[in-house]
């Protein structure tokens, strides 16, 4: 039905369409803002406090964070933690805590480029891309060029059938140029936005065709008629991003979509529908992956999700989410506000309220209380990293 328009916009880049409101949109990722000086004096007490609790987490063996002698472990835990150091301009790959958590990292490194324990190859693999994008060392270097190559053939495209060994799929199916964590079956957004950062820390091309193929996808996940071809996304003028094309391998056919956030009554030119609802995490997944692909804040796309942005501003909850998934939309709306140079957000500060809301959440020893149990967010390592991500974007900008 939509097949036409979407073609239309991929070969014409998408020109300017009528917005639903005005939109204040941010200089774009080379326009980076600077923290006020009062917040990032704060954000600094915070990364400090955070830095000696995961300091004194590191596994004194291994290096790590969270290794399981059991098996399998994580190293995408500790992907997690170096890049949240490496991203404060005073520590190096020379800081001890550092390397013996690179030594960590590489050692899950596989002849095939992937990195991990045997499970979640796209998650682990992307995001110790991501913490070795900032070491320098010429065995990161070779580690990295195997890591992609690695990543971009779990896309679904013409060549690939994902990490789940599937078949090929063409540019009509649901799953193209998308990944996913193997164990569904089907792509999802969230590892998506992990692959597409992991590209962008490492230096990848976006004339590269894996972010061509990863735009398929997210114009999929993003609910708004005008460039989705998803019948899930008839009539809708949200502009925030869903979680996937599909719930599950089983559900091709019906293309009925998945949001995390359930379902919303949405008014369109036809009428009230009962549709899937946008949400906060995914929406700052969605978006920063648009500016990573170096689209302009006046491409429909853009401003539709910076719409939703600006629409849900909020710090209590992931919006659509509540508690679930808290830290992970900190990391996600830092990153993208950061990538994206907003200095603000309907019309307020979002790096002094994020500091403000992280202060109100930090434990006595540095970590961050727990607020929800979904997504492994009870591990206080895992959200003290997301945290301390978080923190380091709102102190920015970030080297």
């Amino acid at each position: 039905m939509k097949w036409c328009v979407l073609a239309a916009g991929l070969a014409m880049g998408f020109g300017p369409i009528a917005a639903a409101q005005d939109l204040t949109l941010g200089p774009g990722a080379s326009g980076a803002t600077a923290a006020e000086p009062d917040t990032r004096a704060r954000a600094r007490v915070l990364i400090d406090r955070a830095l000696e609790y995961l300091r004194s987490e590191q596994d004194p063996d291994t290096g790590g964070w969270r290794e399981n002698p059991d098996g399998p472990s994580f190293p995408a835990i500790t992907g997690l933690v170096i890049d949240g150091m490496l991203l404060d301009p005073r520590i190096d790959a020379r800081d001890p805590t550092v390397a013996a958590g690179v030594r960590n990292i590489l050692s899950y490194a596989k002849p095939d480029g992937g990195i991990h324990d045997g499970l979640l190859q796209t998650y682990n693999t992307a995001i110790c891309l991501s913490a070795l994008s900032r070491v320098g060392s010429p065995e990161a270097a070779e580690v990295i060029r195997r890591g992609q190559s690695f990543l971009k053939g779990l896309q679904y495209s013409e060549s690939s059938g994902g990490e789940a060994g599937g078949e090929p799929v063409d540019f009509d199916h649901p799953f193209y140029g998308g990944v996913g964590y193997g164990n569904h079956g089907r792509p999802d957004l969230s590892n998506l936005g992990f692959f597409l950062q992991a590209l962008h820390d490492t230096g990848v091309s976006t004339e590269d065709e894996s972010y061509k193929r990863a735009l398929v996808f997210l114009q999929r996940v993003q609910m708004l008629e005008e460039t989705n071809d998803m019948p899930y996304a008839d009539g809708s003028r949200q502009g925030g991003f869903i979680y996937a094309t599909v719930p599950d391998a089983e559900s091709v056919d019906g293309r009925a979509g998945q949001s995390m956030a359930g379902m919303i009554e949405e008014e369109t030119e036809n009428g009230t529908i009962t549709r899937l609802r946008a949400y906060g995490s995914m929406t700052y997944v969605g978006f920063k992956s648009l500016i990573y692909a170096d689209l302009s804040p006046s491409d429909p796309r853009v401003r539709a999700a910076w719409g939703w942005i600006n629409e849900h501003y909020r710090m209590d909850e992931n919006p659509g989410m509540g508690d679930q998934g808290r830290y992970y939309y900190y990391s996600s709306m830092a990153r993208a506000l950061h990538a994206f140079g907003a200095a603000e957000v309907a019309g307020q500060d979002w790096r002094a309220d994020l500091v403000s809301t992280l202060e109100g959440l930090q434990n006595e020893d540095g970590s961050f209380g727990v607020l929800h149990d979904r997504w492994m967010e009870t591990d206080p390592v895992l959200i003290t990293a997301y945290a301390l991500i978080a923190l380091q974007h709102a102190a920015g900008p970030a080297r």
